[in-house]
């Protein structure tokens, strides 16, 4: 064949195009037939497409016998060429022939090697699958030996079972006849009648729930032996094990087994039930052993779980039934009025006017109830959990809630709880949604709601590990009172529009007639009072307490638009107050009160609390410092600017022409006018109690210190001079007296004692004044003057300039700082007054007159920074 492809590829081109349709694998003879037959075109698509050629179209005219020549002749043609081929290649085709005949006789030995290979196996296996069909044979019969030794097996322990089952039941029936005999001998009490009776009593219930619990044993391995079909594993066809119940013998007993279940299974169901009724823990752990036994713990524990929360989801539901509410009013109603010929309504889902107490009495009758219920739920949970968390099985060790759990989707309390809140969350809100005398109720009485969850708390607090106090509460606690979330916001959304009412009220007057010390009081007795409502509890109070700083940054912040702080609310021109003035004061003594009272709340409410409000409570303290401090601040820069129109007089003369008789000064009479002005007309504005003294006090102090030290650095100073200062200070002294009067009604003027140093520094500068020099040094003559005082009397009497007149201030200015700054600065000062003098009296020669005042202010620098250290 391989000789063919040149002949092949050496043909002309003619050829393919006249008989490629025919080479076609999708040639048809008798569809081209047809075709030409009907004078048709031959559908030439199915030609070779890399050909790309068409069939000859015969014309419609052609008649047969031309393509029937045209056929004939092309076999003739393709004949030839066959032949031409054959022809020139025959030496390639003989080649070919003898190369076949050689193979033929390499397949006749390997066809004998086969037939050989055939016979060895058919050998092999005669040798192996006689052994192999004889041992299958006998594992076949070794495996039914087998099953029915093990039904045999199962059988026996069946028999022995059973007879131990009908034992123990025996046992079970006998100790209940004799509880029922004990029980009729002992008027149907459980209560023996001395102690031994009791002891045995108590013996025989030991007895009796042991025997439960081995029967229950029995009663799970007969149910193992009978439905057991797990598979055969010592085999390798994994055939199931026979069922015993195909065993006439077993099947016999079957229903005494399941009848023997039954009546096990109730008595354990009873036992749990007692032990939890009277929460018996010796009990409940007998009656899980059993359920344990039985092999059905982890259901059991579920069913109880249910059954718990299922009951006081219905006792929620129960509680706020509006129509159940209904009829117990009516009913105590009817109890209330005996005849019986009033008129019943319907039964009604709101109360009336009339009927509005009877109706509120019984929901909270309802609300006690269900606590009651709550209560003893949840301490049943608790203590079968303690229980199962306890209680082990004595053969397996395997704890008993660990059991339970692979049921259990979380502990029993937990599962508890959260349908606890669940139900409570989801039967008050609906309820209370659909009636506004529920919703009113319970908002208002939240207080008292809170009360009865706190009974709650305190009475599953000895069975269970939850605490609700202020300083921490349980998740659990938190969890049941958000439950309660949306009466807590009705309540809170009450209690803050009271406190919004109240400030609304006291600004209610605006400018005109601006909050003063009754409506600070009752805008801080009403927060108390909120705050105290909810003290009881430690969540509630913190909302209240969070409530209550919004309220007062509203008070902040409505002062604020009211404070006025231009120039008018601080002149003291006189004659009367401003209206600013007025303003400020009013709103100064509002916001002093409204401090005065909430500051207390920090001795009255724990750290946490106010520490809540603490921060409002100190920016209210702030506001009305920003108003008083402001005020004090243009008092005493006017009191100020008046005493140091002291050196405006010449007090070196021989006479003051401005002195009048023997009167005091114009300054002084002009400072002790402005006193009683800011006495009278501005601080009588601010009603702030002790805090009101304090700062008359301050005042007091100021002026004192103000004075002497201007006094002190009067220069030059005659003896005219001294006995006029003297005169100014006495008309002082009366001017303070008065101006520490609290009452007008008073006829004594205050005591300038209580000003303590001060006071005596002033009393003290009058004999200054008229010391001998050398006496300025003993601290004898000059006790209660500080010695910046004696320093600046020794400068004036000397020709040594004045610090101020050095430094070229005035004496206000002076005066402002040493006020600014310590005594040492005063003292380093001074001192550089000194050392200056001296160098211009070195350098210049001057007389040496004025070295006795050095060396006495020396002597009294060196005692003060002396005392300092000491």
């Amino acid at each position: 064949m391989a000789g063919t492809c040149p002949v092949l590829c050496s043909s002309s081109s003619s050829f393919f195009l006249d008989y490629a349709i025919f080479a076609s694998d999708d040639f048809d003879a008798n569809e081209y037939a047809n075709a030409v037959l009907a004078g048709e075109q031959y559908d030439a698509v199915r030609v070779l497409s890399s050909a790309k050629l068409v069939a000859p179209e015969p014309s419609a005219k052609e008649e047969i016998s031309i393509a029937i020549s045209k056929l004939t002749f092309g076999v003739d043609d393709v004949s030839k060429q066959i032949k031409t081929l054959v022809t020139n290649h025959h030496q390639d085709l003989l080649s070919q022939a003898a190369s076949a005949n050689e193979l033929s006789g390499s397949l006749t030995s390997v066809r004998a090697g086969l037939t050989d290979l055939d016979n060895s196996l058919e050998k092999l296996r005669v040798k192996v699958r006689v052994p192999y069909q004889s041992l299958q044979a006998n594992v076949s019969r070794l495996h039914k030996l087998h099953q029915a030794s093990e039904v045999l097996r199962r059988t026996s322990r069946f028999v022995t079972l059973t007879r131990r089952l009908q034992v123990q039941m025996g046992d079970m029936d006998k100790g209940q006849i004799e509880d029922d005999r004990s029980n009729a001998l002992n008027g149907h009490t459980l209560v023996p009648l001395d102690g031994s009776d009791g002891k045995r009593w108590e013996q025989d219930e030991d007895a009796r729930e042991r025997t439960i619990a081995k029967a229950a044993l029995s009663i799970a391995e007969l149910g193992s032996l009978i439905d057991d079909d797990i598979l055969d594993s010592e085999f390798s066809d994994n055939s199931p094990r026979i069922s015993l119940r195909s065993v006439n013998v077993v099947a016999a007993h079957v229903p005494y087994i399941e009848q023997a279940r039954e009546i096990v299974t109730t008595e354990m169901r009873n036992m749990v039930l007692s032990g939890l009724t009277s929460l018996n823990q010796s009990l409940l752990a007998s009656s899980l052993q059993t359920a344990y036994n039985l092999r059905i713990l982890p259901e059991q524990v579920q069913s109880l779980i249910i059954d718990l929360s299922t009951a006081i989801e219905d006792q929620i539901r129960m509680t706020f039934d509006l129509t159940q509410i209904s009829k117990d009013a009516a009913a105590k109603e009817s109890l209330n009025s005996p005849s019986s010929t009033l008129y019943k309504s319907r039964v009604r889902t709101e109360p009336t006017n009339l009927t509005a107490p009877q109706w509120t009495a019984a929901l909270w009758s309802h609300l006690e109830n269900m606590i009651e219920q709550m209560s003893s739920c949840c301490i049943k949970v608790y203590t079968l959990e303690k229980v199962l968390k306890l209680k082990k099985d004595t053969v397996t060790q395997s704890v008993f809630l660990d059991e339970a759990m692979k049921v259990l989707e979380n502990k029993p309390s937990a599962t508890f709880w959260t349908s606890l809140a669940r139900a409570l969350e989801k039967h008050a809100w609906d309820a209370a949604k659909s009636s506004t005398f529920l919703q009113q109720t319970l908002t208002n009485g939240y207080p008292r709601l809170l009360r009865l969850f706190h009974e709650f708390f305190a009475k599953i607090a000895v069975h269970t590990d939850t605490t609700y106090i202020h300083s921490y509460q349980s998740p659990e606690t938190v969890l049941i009172l958000r439950a309660l979330v949306n009466f807590e916001s009705l309540y809170l959304t009450r209690s803050s529009s009271k406190l919004n009412e109240s400030v609304g009220q006291a600004f209610s007057g605006g400018s005109r007639t601006p909050p003063g010390m009754n409506e600070g009081i009752n805008i801080a007795r009403t927060v108390a009072n909120e705050l105290d409502s909810a003290r009881f509890d430690p969540l509630l109070v913190r909302a209240v307490a969070k409530n209550a700083t919004s309220t007062l940054d509203m008070i902040l912040s409505r002062s604020e638009g009211l404070v006025s702080r231009d120039r008018s609310a601080l002149t003291l021109v006189g004659p009367t107050a401003t209206p600013q003035q007025i303003i400020n004061g009013s709103l100064a003594t509002f916001l002093y009160h409204v401090w005065s009272r909430l500051s207390q709340l920090g001795e009255e409410h724990n750290e946490a609390v106010y520490s809540i409000i603490k921060p409002n409570v100190e920016n209210i303290w702030a506001a009305y410092e920003r108003i008083i401090d402001d005020l004090t601040t243009a008092i005493r820069r006017e009191l100020g600017s008046i005493i140091a129109k002291i050196h405006r007089f010449d007090f070196g003369r021989s006479a003051d022409p401005m002195a009048g008789m023997g009167g005091a000064s114009l300054y002084m009479k002009d400072l002790v006018e402005r006193l009683a002005f800011i006495k009278s007309e501005i601080l009588s504005k601010f009603s702030i109690g002790d805090e009101k003294k304090a700062r008359v006090m301050d005042l007091v102090k100021f002026v004192i210190k103000t004075f002497v030290l201007h006094v002190s650095i009067v220069k030059p100073l005659g003896e005219t001079g001294k006995l006029q200062l003297t005169s100014d200070m006495t008309e002082l002294e009366f001017g303070l007296s008065a101006f520490l009067v609290e009452s007008p009604q008073e006829k004594r003027g205050g005591n300038l004692e209580s000003t303590g140093a001060d006071y005596k520094m002033l009393r003290a500068m009058r004999p200054l004044l008229f010391l001998d020099s050398p006496q300025l040094t003993s601290p004898q003559h000059t006790a209660g003057l500080p010695p910046l005082i004696v320093l600046h009397h020794i400068l004036v009497r000397s020709p040594i300039p004045l610090a101020h007149s050095l430094h070229g201030w005035q004496e206000s200015e002076y005066v402002r700082w040493v006020d600014e700054h310590t005594e040492e600065e005063s003292w380093t000062l001074i001192d550089g007054v000194l050392s200056h003098w001296e160098k211009i009296r070195d350098s210049d020669g001057a007389s040496s007159d004025g070295m006795e005042y050095v060396d006495l202010a020396r002597k009294v620098l060196a005692e003060a920074s002396e005392g300092e250290r000491i």
